[in-house]
């Protein structure tokens, strides 16, 4: 990772910067520019402003490389996150215009594939929830940050996560929603999400620097790294996270000059140079209140002007100081976006950057310009919000409930070796915890990077802890044993509104071959009943209990099985000093229960 210490003013002030626009309204937008960028620690910005179908301006400030000196243009790439979704939910709109499908139809109607937490929802769940976050449930992203799994598995863990709300009761935005919205035009075209897109939006709209993946994006010479800043002082270049899976969700790569195209767009009910490309008929619902949301995002008393917030289709509406605005941001390991348009004033206004702050704080300067609104110092009021975090922070810091939670001396009450494995929840995937130098390490979603480890807390449950984000209020999880005193599981806080996620332990694989597994097999006396352990195929131990359905056996350790379909259930053999087996102990939750071989 390169760290280049931030002379911003240095670097700004060496004049590579976007020429200005002719518009008198954005008169001095490079002065303004600079000064954000410098009180932000941001290295560039692009930007896109359009008004009805002309294109005010498209280009950037600040460089794209910053040892190289390359400055952003407006051709110049970054990712634009969920602004990803307007395009997603637009191809559903074209797909109901053709009669391929009916928003307010259920959803699994259209792709059997997607499962829900219950049956209610899978029967009513239906593709309009899906298009305005009502569905129930919450976000559950930790599930797919990060993950390898690829599109139709992520599809698939869907039905294992719970829902905090009932249907339609509340706005929750989600991810895995729009996910599925790009894999159900997937199976009703027959073709991949990122053709369909490609086809049916980007080449009508001669958008062709865009792409899907950071894979192509790689491949540009006309690109912006991902950037992070530390202590306010320093510019670190990141890795840039592959969201490919989530595609739908987020997953797209522009420029100003393209997203001035895409707004173009919007603005004129979507049509491009006089034809239609997005369906009026769906233009309108977009841009019209589908889903309430619970509360205002900025205190009515700092901004009075700036209220009502709801949610379309694909876009988030609000009025600003008077002016009724569509917009959606998007956010990825270092890209913020913003994409919005104001329909009754017919101006549009594109803004990315590595820095939350810089592109809300340029997007409201520019919509206030655009809009002939009274001057406010947008930059100060956020500089004034940082101090004073900042400070709410430090205090918070030092009243820190954490030590009067934690069990003093409560010693781990396992062995450090006893913790590691893999460990497995439907929704969620795998994580591994492995003991590496004396230390407990968990792998989750890092691609074996293994950043997080986990520092004992008390009993058993441990802090996870990142190597270079220390954190006193980590993130906790607590082991679970079993009858048998063994590790079972661990349970993790990963979704506010919903119960703790649960990990449960993979058993480690162990091979037994059919000659040694030949010892275990024959009749065992439980009480009232003969059980019968037998092999089916080649080496798979299997246990018959009349009455009941045959059971697998899974070796866990030399004379330990677990039974399958049980959780919490084992057979442990007994043998004698012959190697001979003599008994069969059937570990459970309520005893343990001995059965001679006959």
């Amino acid at each position: 990772m390169k760290k280049i210490m931030t002379a911003i003013l240095c670097l700004i002030g060496t004049g590579l910067f976007a020429q200005g626009t002719t518009d008198p309204r954005l008169k001095g937008l490079d002065t303004l520019v600079k000064r954000i960028l410098k009180d932000w620690y941001a290295p560039g910005v692009s930007i896109a402003v359009v008004e009805k179908n002309k294109v005010v301006y498209a280009g950037g400030f600040g460089f794209r490389d910053l040892e190289k000196k390359l400055p952003v243009t407006g051709n110049t790439l970054f990712a634009i996150g969920s602004c990803t979704k307007a395009f997603t939910a637009s191809l559903l709109g074209m797909l109901e215009k053709e009669g391929k499908l009916e928003l307010d139809k259920p959803a699994t109607q259209y792709l059997p594939e997607l499962g829900f937490h219950n049956e209610y929802l899978n029967n009513h769940v239906t593709l309009r929830d899906m298009m305005t976050h009502r569905t129930g449930l919450p976000r559950h992203d930790m599930s797919w940050y990060g993950s390898s799994a690829s599109r139709m598995e992520l599809l698939k863990r869907i039905k294992y996560q719970e829902p905090s709300k009932e249907l339609r009761q509340s706005f929750q935005y989600n991810n895995f929603m729009f996910l599925a919205q790009g894999m159900v035009a997937e199976k009703l075209t027959g073709k991949s999400w990122e053709q369909n897109i490609r086809e049916r939006i980007l080449q009508p709209l001669e958008m062709s620097t865009t792409n899907f993946s950071v894979k192509d994006m790689e491949k540009s010479a006309d690109r912006s790294p991902a950037f992070t800043v530390k202590k306010d002082s320093i510019i670190s270049v990141i890795p840039y996270r592959n969201i490919d899976a989530i595609g739908p969700a987020g997953s797209i790569n522009s420029s100003a000059n393209d997203m001035a195209k895409w707004l173009i767009t919007w603005i004129n009910g979507g049509k491009y140079k006089g034809k239609e490309i997005i369906p009026a008929g769906y233009v309108s619902q977009a841009i019209s209140q589908q889903m309430a949301l619970d509360g205002g995002g900025l205190p009515p008393a700092l901004h009075p002007d700036i209220h009502m917030e709801a949610y379309g289709l694909g876009w988030f509406l609000s009025s600003y100081r008077g002016h009724y605005r569509v917009e959606h941001g998007g956010g990825i390991d270092g890209f913020i976006t913003s994409t919005g348009f104001f329909p009754t004033d017919s101006i549009g206004i594109f803004v990315v950057s590595s820095n939350g702050n810089v592109t809300a704080l340029v997007r409201n300067y520019i919509a206030d310009r655009m809009l002939k609104l009274p001057n406010r110092n947008w930059n100060q009021l956020q500089l004034d919000a940082r101090a004073k975090g900042r400070a709410a922070a430090a205090a918070t810091k030092k009243t820190n409930s954490d030590s009067l939670l934690r069990k003093s001396n409560a010693k781990a009450l396992h062995a450090k070796a006893d913790y590691a494995g893999k460990y497995e929840n439907p929704g969620y995937g795998t994580a591994t915890v492995k003991l590496e130098r004396d230390t407990l390490w968990l792998d989750y979603n890092s691609g074996g990077k293994q950043t997080s480890y986990l520092e004992h807390y008390h009993f058993d449950v441990y802090k996870v802890r990142d190597m270079e984000n220390p954190d006193d209020n980590a993130t906790r999880i607590k082991f679970n044993t079993n009858y048998g005193g063994e590790i079972e599981s661990f349970d993790v806080a990963l979704e506010q509104g919903v119960k703790e996620i649960v990990f449960r332990r993979e058993a480690p694989a162990m091979e037994i071959s059919k000659a040694e597994l030949q010892k275990y097999l024959g009749e065992y006396q439980l009480p009232g009943i003969l059980a019968n352990v037998y092999l089916r195929g080649e080496n798979t131990l299997m246990l018959l209990v009349p009455g009941q359905p045959d059971y697998e056996l899974v070796p866990v350790k030399k004379d330990l099985f677990k039974i399958k379909a049980l959780e919490g259930f084992n057979i442990q053999f007994d043998l004698n000093d012959k190697g001979e087996v003599t008994s069969m102990n059937a570990i459970q939750p309520n005893g343990v229960f001995k059965a001679p071989k006959k």
